[in-house]
């Protein structure tokens, strides 16, 4: 009888333990979220701090970090509204990379969102403009017409640089002699428009 005594004088002290050790943890966590919220509140607004993006020429390889101040980091980087240029991507980490795959003028909307909590986030348009280095689009493909090559390419520079460009086309006869035509474009200055340019030659006469 004694012992059984003792064990029920010492079993409330310990439920008291017990919810004293549970009160100190929960005012311990919300002295936390206070501090951290007060951390959050303190921190300066979240702002995109890239304000235009670079020029891109199509067919060459990138690689562009974005960067974002304020806010609680790390940060989250996402596409918002409209469409990267294809070939190019973003990830989470804000890193824009890719080889865009046709020239033009892309507009789009990035988000970044912080860590806090809650968390913020800011969104921000973009225009990407994608250059064509150096176009050549056959307007009408080389086709051998009787004793004739005919031919017509379409060329434009949309890069910085100057440059000589010869056009060459082969045709093999069914006897293998082959005859060859071209062009050549000397130093073609950049930004120059779209020109035309005819490619004919006439065989010559297949000896027996």
């Amino acid at each position: 009888m004694r012992h059984i005594a003792v064990l029920l004088r010492r079993a409330p002290r310990k439920i008291k333990r017990t919810k004293m050790n549970l009160i100190k943890v929960m005012r311990l966590i919300a002295i936390l979220i206070c501090f951290c919220s007060l951390l959050a509140a303190q921190a300066p607004p979240l702002a995109v701090v890239d304000e235009a993006l670079p020029s891109f020429d199509a067919g060459v390889e990138f690689h562009m970090l974005l960067h974002a101040s304020g806010g609680v980091p790390p940060y989250v980087w996402s596409v918002a509204s409209g469409d990267l240029p294809e070939g190019v991507t973003l990830t989470p980490e804000g890193l824009l990379a890719g080889c865009p795959a046709k020239p033009g003028a892309f507009t789009f909307t990035l988000k970044v969102e912080d860590s806090g909590r809650p968390a913020h986030s800011i969104n921000k348009e973009f225009r990407a403009v994608v250059a064509a280095s150096l176009l050549i689009e056959w307007l009408q493909p080389p086709k051998v017409r009787d004793n004739r090559i005919d031919g017509a390419a379409q060329v434009s520079n949309g890069s910085a640089d100057n440059f000589d460009l010869t056009v060459i086309i082969v045709a093999v006869a069914d006897n293998g002699q082959a005859t060859a035509t071209g062009t050549n474009i000397s130093r073609r200055k950049p930004a120059r428009p779209m020109f035309q340019r005819p490619l004919a030659t006439r065989c010559p006469t297949a000896s027996t």
